[in-house]
């Protein structure tokens, strides 16, 4: 990975974040908050979706970039779960991203 940039290996990390959560729907391993969110399901997962949304945005709001980041990340995370959880993964939505930019 050396070959590649800074910026490169940041976004390569979503997918390994990814992979990461694939395998804990796989293996669902004790005390893992993953986990109990699979456990609990859509309505749960698609709460803290929405729960993460609002305070990005208040963060976004506040000019608080250090919470606003901070946030932004959960959200990335848990709609990265909710994606797992209906059976797709972050690529499939970069690949609908790259489909509308023409």
């Amino acid at each position: 990975m050396d070959d590649l940039s800074q910026n490169q290996q940041d976004i390569l990390f979503l997918t390994q974040l990814q992979d990461f959560i694939d395998k804990r729907k796989v293996e669902m391993p004790e005390g893992s908050y993953t986990t109990s969110l699979f456990q609990k399901g859509t309505r749960k997962i698609t709460q803290k979706v929405g729960e993460e949304a609002v305070e990005t945005i208040i963060g976004a709001m506040a000019n608080d970039d250090e919470n606003f980041l901070y946030e932004g990340a959960d959200l990335i995370y848990h709609l990265i779960v909710l994606l797992t959880h209906k059976g797709y993964r972050i690529e499939d939505l970069a690949r609908e991203l790259k489909s509308r930019h023409k």
